[in-house]
């Protein structure tokens, strides 16, 4: 009789089968935050296989260049292992490979002019003036 002791204890989510679905797969490693939003991006042509359109229904391989846009930036991952259940990030982020340029960096936006302090009070008669110089009235 055969023990269970022996066998190696499969990872969380990990799948032997040779492929999952894309929707699927993109939730599992947090590229999208629920499933219905992955499924929703691959229906709105935001996801790509290979350079192919994706359905949320097509299937990913190890192996394959999965492209998701989402907003400005477009995510490039080289599947390195297959999921079918949503892991933690730092196991997630094992089972790809990110080829993505950087984010482009973010640029401050100035402070709105003619904005008060909190608690400042209302402004005097001469900062009223100003204020209405400032803005161009």
């Amino acid at each position: 009789m055969a023990t269970t002791e022996n066998r190696p204890r499969p990872e969380p989510g990990h799948t032997d089968q040779g492929s999952v679905r894309v929707d699927s797969w993109i939730w599992s490693v947090r590229l999208a935050k629920t499933r219905s939003a992955a499924a929703t991006a691959c229906r709105g042509g935001h996801v790509r296989i290979n350079d192919e359109r994706a359905k949320p229904a097509q299937h990913v391989r190890v192996g394959d260049e999965v492209r998701v846009r989402q907003g400005e930036r477009e995510r490039i991952v080289v599947v390195k292992r297959l999921l079918s259940k949503r892991v933690g990030a730092p196991v997630a982020v094992e089972c790809y490979v990110d080829n993505s340029p950087p984010p482009p960096p973010r640029v401050e936006a100035p402070a709105p002019a003619g904005l008060r302090d909190r608690g400042a009070g209302r402004p005097t008669k001469r900062e009223r003036r100003q204020l209405d110089r400032l803005r161009g009235q």
